[in-house]
């Protein structure tokens, strides 16, 4: 079964062809700076154990216009995949809100994109571009089932005393103030490869999502019970530009006595913080040029970082009463050997203790980088969240 992928940001559009249930993408791309000068996009095509690329560059005015410079790569040329848009059974879209409505993937009918446009309001930066690109597929791609797989689905098995805020009931019910925790696709795919390795039935989960973005889940029996994410994906983890956990009290304040606006506090916790506010960058490699020239604020930065994620994995044991494994995945849990090695420095009490030979020795595909003698797995897995896509898909349509 051919399957696409969309992958869909304010100003990106990730995609992948999948010939289900091969796990090996037939090809890849993205379209990247969408409505933003110096657009383009790169396409992969995976042949007989060889790549071939090609960059496309020129202005892309919106998703829609990019999804049609994506159909001709994929139908033209010397490495076309497809022969026309019939050829492809099933497109899955990764949308970021889908409340409580969905606690799995769904088939996109009318109502489902009632329900997505409803949530607007909760991922505005996210759920009205998901929306456009599911309206652009629908007219592309005719007879193909649209199918939504959503971020927040994996973590509607929360149970309340972790969902709810100690706040009156009337803001749950009246305007569905609650946790709902993201990440999810990525969350649920490492969790189920991390069961499989493990082979056992009864696990205790610990789940560290590190790129731009960070989340932490705890995952009893592969169902999620706790996650760093709240009402939006702004609290828990220091992120690149997002600050994570912060005191309302810091919001009121400089409201009150600083004379902020509302936007100007928004663009401060979402935009200016994170490493960015306290280390000068919001990508991983420079904070760690800048320590290696001696730069305290960088110093200061990587401590923060790998603080919170110490504290969480705390909290989280605590919730699952114990631990089989804790994993670290995305861009930088799986290619940051020294933030890796930080997290885990000073948990021997729990379990955890780490090989550094084997930590640094780590190359890209599921690894134990535990002490050979630790209660505790440590491991790295890829996340991909994209065939986890596929895969949900796939699974729905029998």
């Amino acid at each position: 079964m051919n399957i696409l992928v969309i992958n869909s940001g304010s100003s990106s559009l990730k995609y992948q062809l999948f010939k289900m249930p091969e796990k090996a993408p037939v090809c890849s791309g993205l379209v990247e700076r969408i409505g933003i000068e110096g657009s383009f996009i790169k396409h992969s095509v995976y042949s007989n154990g060889e790549k071939h690329s090609i960059e496309n560059s020129g202005f892309i005015s919106n998703h829609g216009e990019g999804l049609k410079q994506v159909l001709t790569l994929l139908t033209e040329g010397p490495y076309a995949v497809i022969k026309s848009p019939d050829d492809i059974e099933a497109v899955g879209h990764r949308v970021v809100h889908g409340g409580e409505h969905f606690s799995g993937p769904a088939i996109i009918t009318d109502e489902v994109k009632q329900q997505i446009k409803k949530l607007f309001s909760l991922a505005p930066l996210h759920n009205p571009v998901n929306y456009k690109c599911i309206e652009v597929a629908e007219q592309t791609f005719v007879n193909a089932k649209q199918i939504a797989v959503f971020d927040t689905a994996f973590h509607q098995t929360i149970p309340a005393q972790a969902y709810r805020y100690a706040i009156p009931e009337w803001y749950y019910k009246e305007h569905s103030i609650r946790v709902y925790g993201f990440h999810g696709t990525s969350h649920k795919y490492v969790s189920e490869q991390a069961i499989n390795w493990l082979k056992k039935e009864d696990t205790k989960i610990i789940s560290i999502h590190l790129g731009n973005g960070c989340s932490m889940a705890a995952i009893r029996n592969g169902k999620s019970i706790d996650t760093s994410m709240g009402f939006g994906p702004l609290s828990g983890l220091m992120m690149g530009t997002r600050s994570g956990d912060i005191d309302p009290s810091v919001i009121f304040h400089l409201m009150e006595h600083a004379g902020y606006t509302l936007e100007q506090l928004s663009t401060l916790v979402n935009k200016q913080s994170g490493l960015l506010g306290v280390g000068g960058s919001s990508d991983m490699r420079d904070i760690r040029k800048m320590v290696s020239e001696g730069n305290p604020a960088a110093v200061l930065a990587l401590k923060l970082y790998a603080y919170r994620i110490r504290k969480f994995i705390g909290a989280y044991a605590a919730v699952l009463n114990g631990i089989d494994a804790i994993i670290f995945t995305a861009g930088v849990g799986e290619n940051d050997s020294n933030m890796r090695e930080a997290v885990c420095t000073e948990l021997g009490y729990l379990g955890i203790e780490l090989d550094r030979d084997q930590n640094i020795a780590y190359k890209g595909e599921l690894k134990e980088i535990n002490s050979p003698d630790a209660k505790v797995k440590i491991l790295v897995i890829p996340t991909n969240e994209e065939y986890e896509i596929a895969h949900q898909c796939f699974g729905l349509l029998g």
